[in-house]
């Protein structure tokens, strides 16, 4: 299967990605068929020079039938050659827990977190 991916480039914290078409079994940054475009991260969001793609090949690997990445997806988008890509809902797994989430909304609240009292048993 074909994706198209980033391989990544540059020095010791200075990123530079390639935009390539490869298979999907190949390492990140190992084998590929055809370099398609570059991303700087390093530049301003708004600067052109910040994501470069070459629009006739993006199409033509698109018709093919290669599968963008997510973040790919997200550049093709705002350059108008896909549609925009699904946003993941953030799993249950990383939300707080209950104590959590009770002293949470206790605190937007305004009121003290409910006190656990141990109370000892009546004699009788």
């Amino acid at each position: 299967m074909l994706a198209l991916r980033m391989t990544r480039h540059g020095a010791k914290k200075r990123p530079y990605y390639h935009i390539v078409v490869a298979d999907s079994r190949c390492p990140r940054d190992g084998r590929f068929i055809e370099k398609i475009g570059s991303y700087n991260p390093m530049l301003a969001r708004e600067n052109p020079e910040r994501v470069k793609l070459v629009t006739e090949r993006v199409k033509y690997w698109l018709g093919v039938g290669a599968k963008p990445s997510d973040r790919i997806a997200r550049f093709l988008h705002e350059a108008g050659l896909g549609t925009k890509p699904v946003i993941r809902v953030t799993p249950k797994k990383s939300a707080p827990r209950a104590k959590t989430q009770e002293r949470m909304k206790a605190a937007t609240e305004g009121t003290a977190a409910p006190a656990v009292s141990v109370e000892a048993p009546a004699a009788e």
